[in-house]
């Protein structure tokens, strides 16, 4: 009966940004590129890097202490962290075990979520079943990464895209009718090709052989640009239209949109798709960048502390990224 009746509501949203500038200028002196060109074909203007030494874990402390503070909760009170992210400061133990020492939450269970560009929203999903079966009354979602770590800069068709940045959000128990009304996530692994990651390493070592750890570099990004951008349009669509159904709402209803920050051409096209108003789309590309899973947590704690949500909005969050992933969450906004 608990499991019927609950829902899990956002009560507090947080984020960190990184002070650091890199604008399209500055781009211009170390890649074959313009700022006419990155702007007309992405819509970026700038984006944020972490400083040296700063790990991805830093920033989603930062968010997530900002969230607890929104949501009047201490870090004691939480019985879940889930990371959405690529970056995690180390392959284990975990960025969200991490945080979670980082923060006090010593309650709470912890993991990641790896879903590529989509991974807040599936951390999202997480954290909505444990509420919903009764396993958790208070979980962190946190979105966060350094791109810039595993940015090839010499690859002007990436390197303009990625940004640094965390996001996050406190959600609760509630019996209210309110909170998340509807999530859903789909994947598909044979467009794996179109956004994945290789090894910078060239030497790598036969198998056997030690490597010398201190030459290992980090990953790179490989994307298919013009095939993706398509795929990414119609399965935003058909996740968006699923979502939206299964919620009960039309999108004539929505107050707000609040996309993965991907590409400006990406999210007025889906807009255009749906309908939608573009006074109803809530971006941060031009500022930010591509943040990858902190994209969405970012821009909504700008919209949210920026009064463009109200008790009762409808807020469509939706999301595309690797794997292929990509999902979506029609939530009834609540503070």
């Amino acid at each position: 009966m608990l499991a019927e009746m609950s829902r899990a509501k956002v009560m507090g949203t947080g984020s960190y940004i990184p002070e650091a500038v890199l604008t399209n200028r500055d781009l211009e002196k170390v890649v074959d590129t313009s700022d006419a060109w990155i702007t007309r074909r992405t819509g970026i203007k700038e984006r944020r890097i972490a400083t040296e030494g700063m790990n991805t874990s830093d920033m989603a402390a930062a968010a997530a202490l900002e969230a607890l503070g929104s949501a009047e909760l201490e870090a004691g009170d939480l019985d879940l962290v889930v990371v959405g992210t690529v970056t995690p400061d180390r392959q284990f133990p975990s960025c969200a075990c991490v945080l979670q020492e980082k923060i006090g939450a010593l309650r709470a269970a912890s993991m990641d979520v790896s879903a590529g560009c989509s991974g807040f929203i599936y951390a999202l999903s997480v954290a909505n079943n444990a509420i919903r079966c009764g396993e958790a009354n208070h979980a962190l979602v946190v979105g966060a990464e350094v791109l810039s770590g595993v940015t090839n800069w010499t690859d002007r068709g990436t390197c303009v895209l990625l940004g640094d940045g965390a996001g996050a959000v406190v959600l609760s128990r509630t019996e209210d009718d309110t909170g998340i009304r509807s999530i859903h996530l789909r994947s598909d692994g044979s467009f794996g090709n179109l956004l994945y990651s290789v090894d910078q390493c060239e030497d790598r070592p036969g198998p056997g052989v030690l490597p010398d750890m201190s030459a290992l570099k980090p990953y790179y990004l490989v994307m298919d640009g013009q095939k993706l951008f398509k795929k990414a349009v119609e399965c935003l669509e058909e996740i968006t239209l699923w979502t939206l159904q299964r919620a009960g709402v039309d999108v004539s209803e929505i107050s707000l949109m609040v996309p993965h920050q991907a590409n400006i051409r990406i999210i007025n096209a889906l807009a255009q798709r749906l309908g939608l108003n573009t006074d109803k789309v809530y971006t941060t590309i031009e500022k930010y960048g591509n943040t990858s899973s902190a994209s969405i947590p970012m821009a909504l704690n700008e919209a949210a502390k920026g009064g463009r949500l109200a008790p009762k909005d409808k807020l469509l969050m939706v999301t595309f990224g690797a794997g292929l992933t990509w999902g979506a969450s029609l939530v009834e906004w609540s503070i």
